[in-house]
């Protein structure tokens, strides 16, 4: 089971609460309806309190098997998302007009927009597709598009959503290994063993979170054109690029001559903390594919559009930008924290998003048994590497998307293992 696979919901949640050692609820209770929120409030540097999400029916607090357990497998953040969102959907929800909703066109001019202000990248508001669906669902659909004859390929170490999503798709797949160098893992070098209809990336790397360089990208990128595969990159923590880093963006970082063969996932979900409102959109330079694309999402019942995706995207992008910078620089606050505690268990230097990748062995746990041993000694539930196909076993991924408060107590269970 991969980590964004979780979906038991129940009023059984152990919140931060928990953590603060106040009793668990009682799980043959009613649920207690949660609070309205206050949006008078700003946010936007709010993150150094516990951020409690009972009675939200949230799938990472599910994850938290007792009470106490901090919960830190799941990509997502126990942090309070932009305020601006927050105030969009309260304004859209007040007309109460929920109906079918049209495409707003100026959608696409303002993800270009946002490529340029934050990435320096020339996106072509027509290459856009506003997808009301997440970048699972585009991706499976869009492989439905290229209709699979020659094997997917990735990476491995990878998110094992794409293993998962391929088996269900009945889609043959090959996993290539990372080499991994004194900077972490590096993109496989050489041609593509085979032929290959699509080779997909998540990028920054899910799950070390390391930032591929624009080099590894357009060589890649390359190589799948020889094979006249199709790149496929998934962008959803791209925003989350560290101080330092610059993040390249497939469709306008690979050599022009090879654009037609890339495309580029992303979503404000992962930035702006709001998953649980599936939205993406698409970067698909080739008309073509970006025509067959559409007609393939409309067989499933997917237009462009969407009434609260378009509400979240246009209240993120428009207005997120503030919350974001001040999310980035605790981050990264967070980040140097624990992999100045963890050493050399750190497998690759995490330069992106909320991700941690560690060695088992180096943290004093049982290779085959490390997740559990984990939550047995400190407490902490961790993502098992097993999830990330070849290459991950005897890994942990930790996510330290946390408010200050919460992150002393990680830090301070963390003592409890033999670090060396």
């Amino acid at each position: 089971m991969t980590d964004d696979s979780f979906q038991r919901t129940d009023n059984r949640f152990r919140n931060l609460s928990s953590v603060r050692g106040v009793p668990a609820p009682d799980p043959t209770a009613a649920p207690e309806p949660a609070p309205a929120p206050d949006l008078t409030t700003d946010f936007t540097a709010d993150f150094t309190a516990p951020f409690d999400r009972s009675g939200t029916g949230s799938s990472k607090w599910a994850r938290a098997d007792s009470p106490g357990v901090v919960p830190m497998g799941l990509a997502d953040m126990d942090l309070p998302g932009p305020p601006a969102i927050a105030e969009a959907l309260r304004r859209r929800a007040g007309h109460r007009a929920y109906g079918y909703t049209a495409c707003d066109p100026a959608g696409r001019q303002l993800v270009a927009d946002w490529y340029r202000a934050r990435h320096g990248a020339a996106v072509d508001p027509d290459w856009v597709l506003l997808l009301p669906c997440g970048p699972r669902t585009a991706l499976r659909v869009l492989l439905e598009t290229v209709r699979p004859q020659a094997p997917v390929l990735f990476p491995a170490p990878e998110w094992g959503g794409f293993a998962q999503l391929c088996r269900a798709a009945r889609i043959g797949y090959r996993e290539l290994p990372l080499p991994v160098g004194p900077d972490g893992y590096r993109l496989p070098d050489g041609p593509l063993p085979g032929p290959a209809t699509a080779v997909l990336l998540s990028s920054p790397h899910n799950p070390s979170a390391r930032v591929w360089s624009a080099e590894e990208l357009r060589a890649l990128a390359g190589r799948a054109a020889e094979a006249g595969a199709l790149l496929v990159s998934d962008e959803v923590h791209g925003d989350l690029t560290h101080p330092g880093h610059v993040h390249p963006v497939a469709v306008t970082t690979v050599d022009p001559a090879h654009r037609h063969l890339a495309v580029t996932l992303n979503s404000v979900g992962k930035t702006f903390n709001c998953s649980g409102i599936p939205s993406s959109f698409a970067l698909v330079p080739d008309p073509g594919l970006r025509a067959r694309f559409a007609d393939a999402l409309a067989g499933y019942g997917l237009w462009e559009g969407g009434l609260l995706e378009q509400t979240v995207q246009e209240a993120a992008l428009r207005e997120g930008g503030p919350w974001l910078d001040t999310l980035l620089a605790h981050l990264s606050d967070a980040r140097v924290r624990l992999t100045d505690r963890l050493g050399s268990a750190v497998r690759s230097a995490p330069q992106a998003s909320y991700l941690l990748w560690l060695d088992a062995a180096a943290l004093g746990l049982p290779p085959g048994a490390a997740r559990r041993a984990l939550l047995e000694r400190c407490g902490l539930e961790a993502s098992d590497g097993a999830e990330f196909g070849p290459g991950g076993q005897g890994s942990l991924r930790l996510n330290y998307a946390l408010p200050n408060s919460v992150l002393d107590t990680v830090l301070a269970r963390l003592e409890r293992l033999d670090l060396g």
